[in-house]
């Protein structure tokens, strides 16, 4: 099992150029050339630093700081291994940067979202399977069904996330998967859904899901735009005042 961050974090990121920054771009570079594969044993931390002519200090933070990242995984009692490199594990810190960020940073978030998201509807309206369909058919019936806030906001994460899916690309599943974590929609959401735009929002929701029954992926990018895009323009408007 992977250490947690708190348990093999190092105390800041190292700086470029120095000796553990070099040992990360090292060993970077062997499993980018294909030296060290997914689910690879690395070699001893001794013989690593050895090889690479560096101190076993500075391996070690450079392990610490690629286990991280979600590169490598400590196994208790068996060494160190490079992960599957699945784009959700190493992406997984987008979720961290949203959920802390705030400002016109958060509105530079929202923004990214908003150009993805349209284009992985899009994608999604071209490649959707009729099983996938129907479950974001079902977020969106539980979305109109209800006004509790917790549970507009649960199926308002899994319709989002089932067309994600559907779109067909892992990596940027990943990337709006951490731009649109649970912590980021609610501060957002909490302070849209006050001033009157719930309906707003289940309208947009059910243009996103017309789109997609209809296989358009114009209409699904432009709906998806439109929807993002209403969020993004209030919390400008915050962010301004």
């Amino acid at each position: 099992m992977r250490e947690t961050a708190a348990a093999c974090a190092p105390a800041t990121v190292p700086r470029k150029g120095t000796v553990t920054q070099r040992a990360i771009e090292r060993i970077k570079e062997m499993i980018a050339d294909g030296l060290l594969e997914p689910g690879q044993r690395l070699p001893t931390e001794r013989d690593l630093a050895a090889q690479l002519g560096i101190s076993r200090s500075s391996m070690r933070e450079a392990i610490r700081a690629l286990t991280v990242l979600g590169v490598l995984e400590a196994r208790h009692g068996s060494g160190i291994y490079v992960t599957r490199l699945e784009a959700g594990d190493l992406l997984e810190t987008f979720g961290v940067v949203a959920g802390l960020t705030r400002g016109p940073r958060l509105v530079e978030l929202l923004e990214v979202r908003r150009i993805l998201e349209s284009t992985a509807t899009a994608l999604a309206a071209a490649r959707i399977t009729p099983d996938r369909l129907a479950a974001v058919g079902k977020h969106l019936a539980a979305m109109e069904a209800t006004d509790d806030p917790e549970e507009i906001l649960a199926h308002d994460l899994a319709f989002h996330r089932e067309i994600a899916a559907a779109a067909g690309n892992e990596t940027m599943a990943a990337i709006l998967e951490g731009l649109s974590s649970r912590t980021f929609r609610a501060r957002v959401r909490r302070g849209y859904q006050e001033e009157g735009a719930v309906a707003r929002t289940r309208r947009e929701h059910a243009a996103v899901f017309r789109a997609l029954t209809a296989r358009d992926p114009e209409a699904a990018r432009a709906a998806a735009a439109a929807h993002v895009g209403g969020v993004e323009e209030w919390l400008r408007a915050q962010v301004g005042r």
